[in-house]
């Protein structure tokens, strides 16, 4: 087993998730099993209970583990499929410190950051290495080299390079290299000092990323590679990309990132083909139709908030050659200012997944716009109980509708709690979460999409669709086309006479992949182009 380890200096937010997946993506078209992993620094036991604000999406894994949104690009950029082994933080760590420290598992000794909390860390890399089937590891460090929380990691690694030897291990270090406008120049000192501060932990970056804004000349390179003690081909550009991250693997193939690698590693493996991959970036980059997917939030202002759904858009509209216009839509602008002038040239409308009730009635309209005038629409969890909140007050009649999330005392509660979630207290790691099995209906839209009767797809709600108004709405015009086997939950709604109005419990947009496409995030994007072009 080979290991690579991913660290980040000078400020956080350089893009070390998407350096590690380029790099998974180049190793794993050579033909080699990578398996990627983060560990975050943060006290937290896991982000799931961490404002979007703070964190941005929580990314959910098949055994239930909400997890780091960089577990996506992990994801999306190679054949991994993740679990909880696969995300470690620092409140894990310390909880599973202090459980063994009570049951007396350390036999009376002082318990301490060395070695007790990192012989953890250590065991988790050990555990991974053990338990799934890999050529190497790539495992992204968060935060930033400097933060005080991050010194265990830093020190667990440095001695697992000694314990495993230093021909099988690779760190890399990624750092910014700003631009100063006014001296018109770019400046190496950041990343002098960020590499200064690893070497005094022990660590000596094999190779350092170079996040820039602008080309790095020949000579700066030359003065990054003297300076950190590196040969110039071990610096490398990671420059902004035009037009999608997924040019990323491209770029750092351009100055053979990965032979560096493999070269240090003592690997042989063959020449990446690129191909395919090729294919679907120039798909993205030059698509031959547009359309216009408003997608209406609460956390529209943050570009991750949203991360996997905006990538599944992308993936979709590669598929059928077309760029896709996203445009962000704040629930409260539609409470303010009605549907019509936010979403008259829209194409496709999709509302994501989220909490709380603010927003909630600007969704609601956009729902009914959607249903009314026939413009494809797509829910996800929350956007599921929105369009069956719409559609009980407007077309059932049921005044008042609502979720009892939104309004306890509602005197119609079309959404209520699960059942198993009414004794819950606790929020971290409590909601329905993780993979669960849905049955389809025939001649269903959702059936035809995905060519099969059985599916799996990955949860993250605490609400449901209350089954005492099943009947009902069914006879309203609501088709449920999806149901958990036991038939007692609604995972999938669609409507009638609509070119596609479709809206899903659970999160599709976790298992999209470049080139495989979710079929219902194909199939929105599909009905958004047709709507687009028949106008």
């Amino acid at each position: 087993m080979k290991y690579i380890f991913v660290t980040g200096g000078v400020v956080s937010s350089l893009g070390k998730g998407l350096a590690a997946a380029s790099l998974g993506t180049l190793l794993e078209l050579r033909g080699q099993r990578v398996i990627l992993q983060k560990f975050d620094p943060y006290l937290n036991v896991d982000p799931g209970t961490m404002s979007p604000f703070q964190h941005g999406e929580v990314y959910v894994l098949d055994d239930g583990a909400e997890t780091d949104l960089d577990l996506g690009h992990y994801e999306r950029f190679t054949s991994c499929r993740l679990s909880r082994l696969n995300n470690l933080t620092s409140g894990q760590v310390y909880e599973t410190v202090l459980k063994k420290e009570r049951r007396g598992d350390y036999l009376g000794k002082t318990v301490q950051v060395i070695p007790h909390v990192t012989n953890e860390i250590k065991d988790r890399i050990h555990e991974v290495a053990r338990k799934m089937e890999g050529d190497i590891i790539i495992t992204e460090i968060g935060g930033t080299v400097g933060d005080i929380e991050g010194l265990p990691f830093l020190e667990a690694i440095r001695q697992f390079r000694h314990e495993v030897g230093p021909e099988n291990v690779l760190f890399m270090h990624v750092t910014l290299i700003p631009f100063i406008k006014a001296a018109g120049e770019l400046k190496t000192k950041p990343t002098q000092q960020s590499v200064a501060k690893l070497r005094e932990i022990g660590i000596a970056p094999d190779i350092v990323v170079c996040r820039s804004e602008h080309d790095i000349e020949f000579e700066v390179r030359e003065k990054i590679a003297m300076f950190c003690n590196l040969e110039r081909r071990a610096v490398i550009e990671f420059r902004d990309v035009d037009h999608s991250i997924y040019e990323c693997p491209l770029a750092v193939r351009n100055q053979r990132m990965d032979d560096l690698v493999c070269e240090k590693l003592g690997i042989e493996a063959p020449e990446p083909d690129l191909r395919e991959y090729r294919s679907f970036v120039n798909r993205v980059i030059h698509p031959s139709n547009a359309c216009r997917i408003a997608v209406v939030g609460k956390y529209v202002e943050l570009q991750d908030a949203y991360k996997s759904i905006y990538e599944s858009i992308t993936h979709a509209g590669a598929e059928h050659d077309t760029g896709v216009k996203v445009l962000r839509i704040d629930a409260e602008d539609l409470e303010a200012d009605g549907a019509e002038k936010h979403l008259s040239n829209i194409d496709g409308i999709l509302i994501p997944g989220g909490f709380g009730d603010r927003g909630t009635e600007g969704k609601i309209l956009a729902a009914r716009y959607a249903r009314e005038n026939k413009i494809p629409y797509f829910g996800i969890c929350l956007g599921m109980q929105i369009a069956t909140i719409e559609f009980a007050r407007n077309v059932c009649e049921l005044e008042g509708a609502n979720s009892t999330e939104f309004d306890p005392h509602t005197e119609h509660p079309v959404i209520c709690l699960l059942e198993e979630q009414k004794e819950v207290e606790a929020k971290g790691g409590s909601m329905r979460l993780g993979t669960w099995v849905t049955d389809l209906k025939d001649g269903t839209i959702a059936r035809k999409l995905y060519g099969t009767d059985t599916i799996s797809e990955r949860h993250r709600h605490r609400f449901e669709f209350n089954q005492n108004y099943r009947e009902q709405m069914e006879k309203a015009g609501l088709v449920i086309s999806g149901t958990s086997p036991d038939d007692t939950l609604t995972e999938i709604i669609e409507l009638k006479d609509h070119p596609f109005y479709v809206a899903a419990q659970f999160h599709p947009e976790f298992l999209s992949r470049p080139n495989h496409p979710h079929p219902l995030f194909s199939g929105f994007v599909a009905a958004s182009l047709e709507n687009a072009t028949s106008i």
